[in-house]
């Protein structure tokens, strides 16, 4: 009787441990596409932060369509590479800042294409900054010079020349998003930072209100595309922001811990979202990635952020 029991007992565990592993770690989502926006450089209190929204009247139209998490940060080294490392491999890290060393950590671009094993036109990087070019390799093994995606970057387009206008590089995602219909993408912006830089304080805040127009462009161009529209999650935020008035030179450069440079923007808007809602949850850059993760359903193992639950519908 008791051989008996144990037998059928044994039965169960074994039919339960193969009904475990056919159910999917993952939820049902919309989403099939992401795109990141990263705009270089601007302050979160000439975004968001500004209670007028004066400089971002495109994200503020969009708000009510979106998610915001007024706490947000960068909290790695607060420049321009570091920033994007930390957004696109989940970990922060001490890298050179002038595009000379790779990141240690696979991005979500090479292990989304190891999962998928799609061509790597499915998933690319588009920047203004020819530095850039790095976020596409990385030292990890079996993944250095492994799985790399699409880049297009600076000036000639390789990673060299120099940088080149924020309007050529919308106009560059727009025919990469028609031509390869990317399901993986990064467009980053520089113009905010790059007249942050020269002390242009007007030409610096209509950069901010230059990317905020080409978001918007972006946007549109998802709504009236039936490969993206209602399948695509649009997350906008910064690699950095600047120093606050008062500190140092103040908007003119960043690179330290003051508020200014840490505090930056998420914004999001994606199907599987919640709308019209500001979370002030912390959360930082490396949560990017693992939110990424969940809503594509690739294993991102590498990465030390955690998935924004609080997104989530």
């Amino acid at each position: 009787m008791i051989f008996r029991f144990f037998s059928v007992l044994f039965v169960f565990l074994i039919l339960l441990a193969c009904t475990h592993d056919k159910v999917s770690p993952y939820r049902k989502y919309q989403t099939q596409n992401v795109i990141i926006i990263a705009i270089d450089g601007p302050r979160y209190s000439e975004t968001w932060g500004d209670p007028l929204r004066i400089n971002i009247p495109v994200r503020d139209s969009l708000s009510a369509y979106g998610a915001l998490f007024t706490n947000f940060r960068n909290l790695g080294e607060t420049f321009t590479i570091p920033g994007h490392t930390a957004i696109c491999t989940g970990n922060y890290q001490s890298i050179a800042n002038d595009g000379s060393q790779l990141p240690n950590y696979p991005s979500i671009f090479q292990m989304w294409l190891k999962s998928t094993n799609e061509t790597y036109t499915k998933c690319g990087i588009i920047g203004s900054k020819d530095k850039l070019r790095v976020l596409s390799n990385c030292l990890y093994p079996d993944y250095q010079d492994q799985y790399r995606p699409f880049f297009n970057c600076g000036v000639n387009g390789d990673g060299t020349g120099g940088y080149r206008a924020d309007s050529v590089t919308l106009e560059i995602a727009l025919n990469v998003l028609a031509a390869n219909q990317p399901k993986l993408m990064l467009i980053a912006f520089k113009d905010p930072d790059f007249f942050g830089h020269q002390g242009d304080s007007a030409r610096y805040i209509d950069a901010i209100r230059k990317t905020d127009e080409y978001l918007g462009i972006i946007w549109n161009y998802i709504q009236n595309s039936p490969v993206y529209k209602d399948k695509t999650t649009l997350i906008i935020t910064n690699d950095h922001g600047r120093h606050l008035d008062g500190i140092s030179d103040g908007y003119k450069s960043h690179g330290d811990n003051c508020d200014g440079c840490r505090h930056i923007e998420l914004f999001a808007l994606s199907p599987d979202f919640k709308s019209n809602v500001q979370l002030n949850t912390p959360y930082d850059q490396l949560d990017i990635s693992a939110t990424i993760g969940e809503l594509l359903h690739f294993p991102f193992y590498t990465g030390k952020g955690k998935v924004m639950t609080e997104l989530f519908r």
